[in-house]
């Protein structure tokens, strides 16, 4: 059925085949878990490309598809394969590659026209299947469960990196096989810094303590924030993170097919401007989350996207006021026939720990 629709795309975009390029897509259309490897699929078959180190694998993981080895390096391989196909007019994966690698295609390929497919592409895991939500919900089980563990760490003198290595080394004890990104856990001032690399500086009492963490489980990733208050908390803390979970709320509830995405920014980026907050919250509200942690949609304010049923993205507004602090939530969603089902568990009241 996926090869289907990648045919019905090569079909729209009369070409006689798709190269594939990145680990996610290869993966969601073959099985494949390996690293690195090239995907053909063509019209009468699908062809998988890969070196000595992944073709035991790839021949134990793949279904649908015929395993071939490289015996020439990367793309020089790919293209002598390809070119053995007899095609005249194919697609491949543009947003996964670089102009270095384009080049090195056509100059393999130099009788064959290549047309670069970038959004239909970027749409094809959109929509989640039911196996794909259960991967999910098992990913989002193992991060949320090591992180509940881990909080009890988040006390004054601890330091951000020895509570993101724990939470790390939680999350995979239970089962996942890697994060989905490095853990971010940022406290006091250096919670406004939205991406912030855990340091050395000890937690103190009265910070706001940002995580962000996800982790990966057969491929598939979770993402979710919390921000905690260490000990006790200020009014202003209370009045910033309030504002954050109003524009939180108010997204979410905007969340149902057809929706525009970009409206579900606004909901939440107009909260926030109206409270004198709009110069602190510069990123989109939320991303879709699958096998990559960042893919398509985005819910931004410059999407022209709506919401589908079957699409997971994040929800997460945020407020960071450089040398003072930030907050941010943030939750994974699932778009449903009539609204929307919060995959990610952890409540996301104001917790002072």
């Amino acid at each position: 059925m996926r090869e289907e629709t990648v045919r019905d795309i090569a079909q729209k975009k009369n070409v006689e085949g798709i190269l594939f390029f990145s680990p996610e897509n290869i993966r969601y259309l073959t099985g494949f878990s390996g690293s690195e490897g090239y995907l053909f699929v063509g019209m009468d078959e699908n062809l998988l490309l890969v070196d000595s180190r992944y073709i035991t694998q790839a021949q134990e993981e793949t279904k649908g598809c015929r395993v071939s080895l490289l015996d020439k390096g990367g793309i020089t391989g790919v293209t002598a394969q390809i070119s053995a196909l007899g095609s005249k007019r194919l697609g491949f994966e543009a947003q996964s590659i670089s102009v270095a690698l384009s080049e090195q295609l056509q100059e393999g390929l130099k009788q064959v026209e290549l047309v670069p497919i970038k959004d239909d592409l970027e749409r094809l895991r959109g929509s989640k299947t039911g196996e794909e939500i259960t991967l999910l919900h098992r990913a989002i089980g193992i991060a949320e469960e090591a992180w509940k563990t881990v909080l009890e760490m988040a006390t004054p003198g601890a330091q951000e990196a020895e509570v993101a290595l724990e939470l790390e080394y939680r999350m995979k004890k239970g089962g996942a096989e890697g994060t989905s990104f490095d853990c971010i856990v940022a406290s006091g001032p250096r919670a406004a810094l939205p991406h912030a690399q855990p340091t050395s500086r000890a937690i103190e009492e009265g910070d706001f303590v940002l995580f962000d963490f996800g982790c990966r489980y057969r491929g598939y990733c979770c993402d979710e924030t919390c921000t905690v208050i260490v000990d006790q908390a200020t009014e202003e803390q209370r009045r910033i993170y309030g504002i954050v979970q109003d524009a939180h709320d108010r997204a979410i509830a905007h969340v149902k097919p057809g929706v525009k995405l970009a409206a579900i920014d606004a909901a939440a980026r107009e909260c926030i401007e109206q409270a004198g907050h709009g110069e602190h919250f510069g990123h989109g509200t939320g991303h879709g989350v699958g096998l990559a942690v960042h893919e398509w949609p985005v819910v931004g304010k410059n999407s022209q996207d709506v919401a589908e049923e079957g699409m997971v993205f994040t929800i997460e507004p945020g407020i960071y006021i450089p040398g003072w602090g930030g907050v941010r939530i943030e939750d994974m969603v699932l778009v449903t026939a009539d609204g929307c089902e919060v995959l990610t568990t952890i409540p996301k009241d104001l917790m002072i720990i």
